[in-house]
């Protein structure tokens, strides 16, 4: 990675004359989900700066409670004991009951959210919930309880613009990570290294800056955090209190005290920044002196994460042109600016879209292991291509609604009588193109759907394809041309 300016200048403003169509589509696609002709207009009207605003509020919105989620919260430790207290032939059907809530549960989750994270004031500070999830990571595949994983994203979404230190302590009470890293089991005299250690090395610090030692340390200072029911619990009989020696201090550290001596770490600067960098920019790592003039910034603020935020997303690094249209889309982008480029709203329909996400490989709420998902490259093999292809053709497809069950057919009115009603790409939209010219056609759809530019061969391939045929298909023909290019290789970027 080559960088035309210096560490201090890299994180500067972008100039005003440099803020243009096309890096407002950048900032769009990167910061959001997608660039739709719509809002890149918006953003070159209100300017950088209040855009940034309007992205990552100071105060952002909290997500509703899906009704099941708080459903099961509620009758969660009734079923518990009844588990716990059923003769043993009867367990078994009472516990499948309850995964199967819990199932449910989780897939309505996932679909508040996605439908929650559409509206484009909402999209970017979402995706940055998303980032932060992927930072302090639980899942459902260790964590069967929707709520708690709800809480948790409540808890990033809502620490997502204050100090790192201080959401971090918040994350240490969160009952889906005592669950997930084991700081259940982690008790006086017998600490458990699972939380400890991901802290430091995936978490705040990063790989080489911790030792062994400290790992050991650390974990004593983290025992008695607990959860019963999903409430953080502190038991105080099960927490170590004698000294410590951590990260070259010694005390008698808590949990808290442990985290304040983590963030006095020069590493603690930077190992954000650069996770920021993998999943915002590239693949490939910035240069130290680049990330160090960041994390030296970002520590005099106090580790402010909304200053962060604005401080990154209007810097000339994250402008430069060599970052743009190489990142390879997630699942859940790939999904969520589909939606938005179309215009359409989210199904309310489980079987639609979960198996979508799955078959790409990214169920929410499910990453693989502790050390989130990896992205990138590994986004994308031929049958992860195909499920987005696939993905194309179903909303392009007008909805069945002859083979809805009872309970997705409530969904659906429920959602229409919400004001939530564009499930499915109609034809009609593109009538707006009929006056066009063939190569005016080809411009339009390029421009609005690639994030990067296509050879003249590639557009004379899409041009000579719209000219053929009689005028009265030439509807279906844009049709089927924007479909070809929304399964393509260059949509798959941004």
């Amino acid at each position: 990675m080559k960088l035309d300016y210096s560490p201090e200048q890299a994180w500067q403003p972008l100039p005003a004359a440099a803020w243009d169509a096309a890096a407002a589509r950048h900032l769009l696609r990167r910061a959001g989900w997608s660039a739709s002709p719509d809002e890149v207009t918006r953003v070159l009207r209100d300017g950088l700066a209040p855009t940034l605003d309007r992205l990552f509020p100071r105060q952002p919105a909290a997500m509703p409670v899906p009704k099941s989620v708080a459903d099961f919260r509620s009758e969660a430790a009734d079923y518990r004991r009844k588990i716990r207290q059923a003769p043993r032939e009867q367990r078994r059907d009472l516990k499948r009951d309850f995964q199967q809530q819990a199932r449910d549960a989780l897939g309505d989750l996932t679909l508040v959210w996605m439908q929650f994270s559409l509206h484009p004031d909402r999209a970017a500070y979402e995706k940055w919930v998303s980032f932060l999830g992927n930072v302090y990571v639980v899942s459902a595949n260790k964590v069967r309880d929707p709520a708690m994983l709800y809480e948790h994203q409540a808890l990033l979404r809502a620490g997502g613009t204050g100090p790192a230190p201080k959401l971090t302590k918040g994350v240490l009470r969160s009952p889906a990570m005592i669950q997930y890293l084991d700081l259940q089991q982690n008790r006086l005299g017998a600490p458990n290294e699972n939380f400890g250690r991901e802290l430091m090395e995936l978490f705040t610090l990063g790989v080489g800056h911790y030792t062994e030692n400290d790992v050991k340390q650390g974990s004593r200072a983290f025992t008695g955090y607990r959860q019963r029911d999903g409430a953080f619990e502190f038991a105080p009989r099960q927490h170590d209190g004698s000294a410590k020696t951590f990260l070259g201090h010694t005390g008698h550290f808590d949990g808290d005290q442990a985290i304040d001596v983590i963030y006095q770490q020069p590493a603690a600067g930077t190992r954000l920044p650069a996770l920021m960098a993998r999943f915002y920019l590239s693949d490939e790592p910035l240069p130290d002196p680049h990330l160090a003039a960041l994390g030296d910034w970002w520590r005099a603020t106090g580790f402010d994460l909304h200053q962060l935020c604005l401080r990154w997303f209007s810097s000339r690094l994250f402008f430069d042109p060599q970052f743009r249209g190489i990142a390879i889309k997630s699942p859940q982008q790939y999904y969520l600016g589909l939606l938005q480029d179309l215009g359409l709203d989210l199904a309310p329909l489980p079987r639609r879209v979960l198996p979508a996400l799955r078959q790409m490989g990214q169920p929410l709420y499910t990453p693989p292991n502790v050390r989130g998902w990896v992205g990138g490259r590994e986004w994308i093999n031929s049958a992860t291509l195909d499920a987005r292809r696939a993905l194309v053709g179903v909303l392009f497809t007008p909805l069945n609604e002859n083979r809805l069950n009872a309970d997705e057919q409530r969904a659906l009115a429920r959602a229409r009588a919400a004001g939530v009603t564009g499930f499915s790409f109609t034809d009609d939209r593109f009538k707006k193109l009929l006056p066009l010219t063939d190569a005016e056609v080809t411009t339009a759809l390029c421009d609005f759907l690639l994030p990067v530019h296509v050879a003249p061969d590639y557009r004379a391939a899409i041009t000579q394809f719209l000219a053929q045929g009689d005028a009265a298909r030439r509807l279906a023909r844009i049709r089927n041309a924007a479909i070809t290019l929304l399964g393509s290789p260059e949509y798959q970027l941004c």
